[in-house]
C-alpha cells in the first residue's frame, strides 16, 4: 500500500471565504410555499355565526359583491373592515344587475342588517341574497 510521501503532498488550501447559499434557498422556498398556503386561510378569519336554514342554496351569480356582518355590527366588505360609506360607493360603481351576498351574524340587530340594506337600495342595487348555513340534520 502506498500513501504518498509527505514531501510530495499538495499544500493546505486557505480557508472557504464563500457562503453556500444552497441552504438558504431551501429555507426561503419552503417560507414562501407556507405563506401561500396560510394566505387564504388569514383572509377568511372573520367568524360569523350564521342563522341555519333549510333549502338555502348558494346561487351562481356572474358578479358578486360579498358584505358581512359580525356579531358586533361592523361591516365587512369582500373580509376587509369598512364604514357604511364605503358599501355605498362600492354599490354605486357595481353594475345594477351585480348580486349582493349578505352574510350577516345571527346576534346582529336588525336594524344594522335593515340600514345595510337601504344603503345598498339606494345606490341602486336590489338583488340582495342572505348568505346562511345549512341546518343541522337530525339523527
Amino acid at each position: 500500500m502506498s500513501f504518498g510521501r509527505l514531501a510530495t503532498a499538495k499544500p493546505a488550501r486557505g480557508p472557504m471565504s464563500d457562503i453556500n447559499m444552497t441552504p438558504l434557498i431551501d429555507v426561503m422556498l419552503v417560507l414562501l410555499i407556507i405563506f401561500m398556503v396560510t394566505a387564504p386561510l388569514i383572509a377568511s378569519s372573520l367568524k360569523l355565526d350564521l342563522p341555519q336554514t333549510e333549502g338555502a342554496s348558494p346561487s351562481d351569480a356572474p358578479e358578486t359583491l360579498l358584505l358581512a356582518l359580525d356579531a358586533e355590527g361592523r361591516l365587512f366588505i369582500g373580509g376587509e373592515r369598512a364604514e357604511l360609506a364605503e358599501a355605498h360607493a362600492l354599490a354605486k360603481r357595481a353594475k345594477p344587475d351585480t348580486e349582493v351576498q349578505l352574510r350577516a351574524d345571527a346576534g346582529v340587530a336588525y336594524g344594522r342588517v335593515a340600514e345595510l340594506i337601504g344603503v345598498l337600495q339606494q345606490a341602486g342595487l336590489s338583488r340582495i341574497a342572505f348568505v346562511t348555513a345549512p341546518a343541522a340534520s337530525a339523527p
